[in-house]
């Protein structure tokens, strides 16, 4: 798939004016802003701290290939995630050649949808991709794309979304990094310390920024609703390990 206090402000901005962000400031004429959403807890944070830079979200869309498997954010999950945050969620299928597929994509949404701005989820470089390849490919549309979570600390972006209260289950993870008790658990105070022991040993980014484990966001500041996972299986493909859920809830939050 190829798919967040005035001092807080401040330091995002500085994300976004990187050399690899579109290096546009936010600005009032940014009113039409889509997230290219996973379910996850990256692209969840960013659509926050877009939100408090004063972007206007106006959708998420979901880059889909023809034959992706959707094991770590399945669509009938981030559907239930659109409806939880009141948001129309666009799935566009991409497929080779992956550059004018993207192009096409991003540009039918700023035609039909009069997109300004791209939001991803992006923390860093990954191994074998070009980190540009979404900047030039929204920016040939003439579309701004921004990375609000760019270059941040791992540590620090965990505990942010703690704070922010996200209820984020491990979706999905990998061998060798990860056991199958992983699989469902909540992050917490106890799984970041995991995650941090983890990270000293094996050398795991934080975060999953290389692929190593994914998340599903249930809950957070954004949500008008909540979703419940009222039951799920567990599964195994090799070295990935995964979740499949089989009776989901939107319900009322408590409070």
């Amino acid at each position: 798939m190829t798919a967040h206090t005035k001092g807080e402000s401040s330091r995002s901005t500085e994300h976004f004016n990187s050399p690899r962000s579109s290096g546009n400031r936010i600005s009032s004429g940014m009113s039409k802003v889509a997230v290219s959403w996973t379910g996850g807890k990256d692209s969840s944070l960013s659509l926050y701290e877009a939100e408090v830079l004063g972007c206007r979200i106006n959708c998420l869309v979901t880059f889909a290939s023809s034959h992706e498997r959707f094991l770590a954010h399945p669509l009938a999950f981030m559907r239930l995630q659109a409806q939880a945050l009141g948001l129309p969620h666009h799935v566009i299928t991409v497929e080779e050649p992956y550059e004018r597929s993207y192009e096409n994509a991003i540009s039918s949404l700023k035609e039909e949808h009069g997109i300004d701005a791209l939001v991803t989820g992006d923390i860093s470089e990954v191994a074998g991709h070009d980190p540009d390849w979404m900047v030039n490919r929204s920016a040939r549309c003439g579309v701004d794309l921004l990375r609000p979570l760019w270059h941040r600390d791992r540590l620090e972006l965990l505990n942010r979304l703690l704070s922010l209260r996200f209820r984020i289950l491990f979706s999905c993870v990998k061998r060798p990094w990860f056991t199958e008790e992983w699989l469902g658990l909540e992050l917490s105070r106890s799984s970041i310390e995991r995650l941090c022991e983890l990270s000293k040993r094996t050398g795991l980014d934080m975060c999953g920024e290389q692929g190593e484990y994914h998340t599903l966001v249930l809950d957070g500041p954004r949500f008008k609703k909540c979703i419940r996972m009222i039951s799920y299986s567990k599964h195994a493909d090799d070295s990935t390990m995964y979740i499949s859920s089989e009776t989901l809830q939107l319900a009322d939050k408590d409070g």
